[in-house]
């Protein structure tokens, strides 16, 4: 079998500590690693090969690292320009396995599910495994534990093979009441997202159903460029790709989809009220992650970043701090942070896309503190990383070594700096970081000028593909 990740996500559902720059896969949610790296790690057991990633342009270096931590090596990642759901996401990966003459059944997973069960999750893939092998389109239906009403669900049909079901229709989100009919009557499954087939098989249903699609990512993936260790489709072919799951581009259409049930403790963790569910809680049903302390609180989500949170006779709500933002929700109503989202795009305010911890190819950089003309970040930088090099037209930089060793290019100069030496930069002047040493380089910037934004860097050089 052949795993392929989907990376994708906007980031909105767990607003401030998912953002739409680092969505919830590469957060340690439920435990010390992130959902990216549980979805791949819980494949061990099975024989399976290196797995194949699909991911937003601006995650690339994200996924690489986070795999990379963890000693997995994917045998490609693949790089969406722009987002166009499940079913262009999923026919990418089948052409390029196609492309490599590899026929070998696809698990599809979303990278961003927590399943505790991982015995039953197996179990679950290998009887999935032989009914994929013989021509069929498998999705992996969760056995449902409540009439969940933030669910499509799938009804199933007469049993075609033992622990596996014909498909009789999939259905939307219900309401309440429908969804306690659903669950009662024992023939529906919650819609999990995940898939097995033949890359052949998956091709021969998308030529059936949306050739366009499959038109589009073949165009795209032809014209595809090899960046690093990462695969660049064609931007122009992919974004004239039409945009649709693969639920509703296949497998509401064709007549070889089967259904495997899975009950395996599974959650899409789709909301701060789903990840309080899954999560560890004290005698009083709360969930505190962080230096938290509660008084006559009950069943709450709290989580502090870097600041004390104290609670006071409150009960069912959500509290989570970060660096630059707060939340303080009903947990009956997280749903709705989608909306705060939005306003915050809509005000161009950088809260809905990025931490104040910002990372890069290359390290991170914390933003410390700024204000009209100013701006101070903390600067990390890996060992044997190196920045751009770059030029400003509307702001200097001021750079003070706090430990290792930096090499900085300055206009004409190349030197050394060491702990609490420093060098100025003026606007204008081409200039580089780089790490020489062994140890991580920590430095302090202070930037001063008229603009201040991120996109005023104009790259002649860069090791990642940015100039």
């Amino acid at each position: 079998m052949v795993p392929v990740v989907l990376s994708g996500g906007s980031g909105t559902r767990l607003w401030p500590y998912s953002r739409s720059l680092y969505p919830k896969q590469f957060l340690p949610l439920t435990s010390e690693l992130t959902m990216v790296q549980e979805t791949v790690l819980r494949l061990d057991g099975l024989s399976v090969g290196a797995p194949w990633v699909i991911c937003n342009e601006d995650h690339r270096f994200m996924v690489a690292e986070q795999l990379r931590s963890e000693g997995a090596t994917p045998a490609g990642i693949i790089l969406e320009p722009v987002g166009r759901n499940t079913a262009p996401a999923i026919a990418l990966a089948a052409l390029a396995l196609k492309a490599k003459s590899d026929d070998s059944v696809m698990l599809v997973l979303p990278a961003d599910h927590v399943i505790e069960n991982v015995a039953a999750f197996h179990e679950s893939v290998l009887i999935a495994k032989e009914q994929a092998e013989s021509g069929k389109l498998v999705t992996f239906g969760i056995v449902p534990t409540a009439p969940e009403t933030g669910y499509g669900y799938i009804k199933r049909s007469n049993e075609y093979a033992e622990g596996v079901f014909g498909v009789d229709q999939f259905v939307e989100k219900p309401d309440l009441a429908t969804a306690e009919d659903y669950v009662s009557s024992g023939q529906y499954y919650w819609n999990s997202g995940m898939f097995m087939f033949r890359p052949s098989r998956y091709l021969e249903e998308l030529e059936r159903f949306s050739p366009e699609m499959l038109s589009a990512c073949r165009a795209a993936l032809d014209g595809a460029a090899c960046d690093l260790d990462f695969t660049r489709v064609d931007k122009a072919a992919f974004e004239a790709c039409p945009e649709d799951s693969i639920d509703y581009a296949v497998m509401e259409k064709t007549d070889a989809a089967v259904v495997v049930p899975m009950d395996a403790q599974w959650s899409d963790v789709g909301s701060w009220s789903a990840l309080w569910e899954v999560s560890d809680k004290d005698e009083n049903g709360n969930t505190c992650k962080g230096d938290v302390i509660t008084h006559d609180s009950e069943n709450c989500y709290i989580q502090a970043d870097k600041k004390l949170i104290a609670t006071v006779g409150i009960q069912d709500m959500v509290v989570v701090d970060t660096d630059d933002s707060v939340l303080i929700a009903s947990k009956d109503r997280v749903q709705e942070v989608k909306k705060i989202v939005s306003s915050l795009k809509q005000s161009n305010r950088s809260e809905a896309s990025l931490h104040r911890k910002v990372y890069r190819p290359w390290g991170y950089y914390d933003s410390i503190d700024a204000g009209e003309r100013f701006q101070v970040k903390r600067i990390v930088v890996h060992p044997g990383a190196e920045l751009s090099l770059q030029m400003h037209h509307h702001r200097a930089e001021h750079w003070i070594v706090v430990s290792g060793t930096a090499v900085v290019v300055n206009g004409e100069k190349e030197i050394m700096l060491t702990e609490n030496q420093s060098t100025y930069i003026p606007i204008g002047q081409k200039h580089q970081l780089k790490n020489p040493g062994s140890i991580p380089l920590e430095l302090i910037e202070v930037q001063s000028g008229s603009y201040l934004g991120e996109d005023d860097i104009v790259r002649f050089s860069d090791l990642y593909g940015r100039a």
